[in-house]
């Protein structure tokens, strides 16, 4: 059911409920003004019989027949718009005229304090009750006046036909106005649908501009933005599961086609160790060694492609304050700890902390420091600096060096060396950490001009953005 039509039943079945509720206060106000009118009209008639009453009930005390039918005459004239009843001290009723209830009913005694209901069968009566003086020393007479409540009945029943008559017209007209006016307020709504309406998820130019094509309407517009909010954060969702689905892959890519040539090395061993269960202890001491080998290789190149899949996932909340210059000495007396007999020497100045995820940072600083124990002779100098706003990391080492042709392929997925024994993923991961914090990373040639250096610069302002991190695992 729209929209519209809901309101316009709502307010059709509402309004008639409301004029009721406000008719029937109606109703009891005037009620109450009509009662409160009749009332009036009774002390006044009351107030101008009195005289009339008293001139009556002389006539009668003094026995002039034709002063009292004269008073008599004029009080019947005074009951024309209602009924009048005089009674003597005895209670003999001298004057009887005009509507009024039968003889039988009780009236109320002139004491009362104003008009009094009373009923005859199925008929009311509004009555005022009013002692009325003769002479001094006589006791008084009575006078009643009449009228009856069905004049007030019928005003108050012509109200409320009037008032039932005013619902049932405003439950038609509510409803037919309330339709219009939803129509036309319900229009953004529309206009809205229509417009999500086409929206494709693969096509972003279908996407809504909702700044240029506000609606005016606070609500629709509130909603629109609530709904591109959601759509992009369901691309920005939509995005990072296509990354991650997209990393699984090249993980599972890079590990079938790495692992082929160690697994198959380990599988020729092993059939070697089954069929020849005679081998001399220094061919089998060699076969196993073998095997050491290669399920190291293995190892350390699943711990490579599982760390170069986690930098290309982190997200920008990993970030914090990251301490460098302790990071650097931890990862030094790390170093040194595996490697005791390696000449591992450190010069790290306090620099200010920096923005960035400590795992992938620590990450950078072990392989470099690996790849240059590895290659670089067993002499390793590390030094960190402040410099124009960057911290700067050398890594220096006493090896062969890195042709200057080659200095940037080092940095690609598998890149090895002859007769090297890591993963070739090593100097991949620090590119990628070094770029994913904003920095650089350069071999070049130590002071010495013997062996090769590693350069890392790190901006120490926290990026506006994380910077190149996505397809270090998932490029060719």
């Amino acid at each position: 059911m729209r929209l519209s039509t809901r309101i316009a039943l709502v307010t059709a079945a509402i309004v008639p409920v409301m004029v009721l509720l406000a008719g029937l206060l109606l109703l009891g106000l005037v009620n109450r003004d009509l009662h409160a009118g009749q009332d009036g009209r009774l002390r006044d008639r009351a107030a101008s019989a009195l005289v009339l009453a008293r001139a009556a009930l002389r006539a009668e005390q003094t026995g002039r027949v034709r002063a009292e039918a004269t008073q008599r005459q004029r009080l019947s004239s005074a009951a024309l718009t209602g009924g009048v009843r005089l009674t003597d001290a005895d209670g003999a009723v001298l004057v009887a005229e005009g509507p009024q209830p039968g003889a039988s009913v009780p009236l109320p005694p002139a004491a009362a304090s104003g008009p009094v209901t009373v009923r005859d069968g199925g008929t009311g009566w509004r009555v005022f009750a009013l002692p009325v003086t003769r002479t001094t020393g006589q006791p008084p007479g009575t006078l009643w006046l009449f009228a009856p409540v069905s004049e007030v009945s019928a005003e108050v029943s012509a109200v409320r036909r009037r008032i039932v008559l005013v619902a049932l017209v405003a439950a038609p007209l509510g409803g037919l106005l309330a339709f219009g006016v939803a129509e036309r307020v319900a229009r953004p709504l529309r206009t809205l649908r229509r417009r999500t309406s086409g929206l494709d998820p693969d096509d972003p130019a279908t996407r809504l501009s909702l700044d240029e094509r506000a609606t005016g309407v606070a609500e629709v517009d509130e909603l629109a933005l609530t709904l591109r909010t959601v759509l992009h954060r369901y691309d920005a969702q939509a995005a990072r599961t296509a990354e991650a689905l997209e990393t699984a892959r090249a993980f599972a890519a890079s590990a079938s086609h790495e692992l082929r040539t160690p697994l198959m090395s380990m599988r020729t061993n092993l059939d070697i160790l089954a069929e020849h269960p005679g081998l001399g202890p220094r061919e089998r001491a060699e076969v196993l060694d073998d095997l050491h080998t290669e399920h190291a290789r293995i190892q350390g190149l699943l711990t490579a492609l599982r760390s170069l899949a986690q930098g290309d996932l982190v997200e920008a909340d990993a970030f914090h304050g990251v301490d460098l210059a302790e990071l650097v000495e931890a990862a030094v007396s790390d170093a040194r700890r595996r490697e005791p007999r390696a000449g591992l020497q450190v010069r790290a100045a306090s620099v200010p902390r920096l923005r960035g995820w400590e795992p992938g940072l620590r990450m950078a600083v072990d392989n470099l420091l690996a790849n240059a124990l590895v290659h670089g002779g067993g002499r390793v100098l590390v030094e960190l600096r402040a410099e124009g706003g960057e911290a700067v990391l050398t890594v220096d080492d006493e090896g062969p060096g890195v042709p200057v042709g080659q200095r940037e392929a080092v940095f690609q997925r598998f890149a090895r060396g002859p007769g090297s024994p890591g993963s070739g993923l090593g100097l991949t991961l620090v590119a990628q950490q070094i770029a994913l914090h904003g920095g650089t990373v350069r071999l070049t040639d130590p002071p010495s001009g013997r062996g090769a250096r590693a350069e890392v610069r790190l901006p120490l302002t926290a990026p506006a953005t994380l910077g190149p991190r996505r397809g270090w695992l998932t490029a060719t």
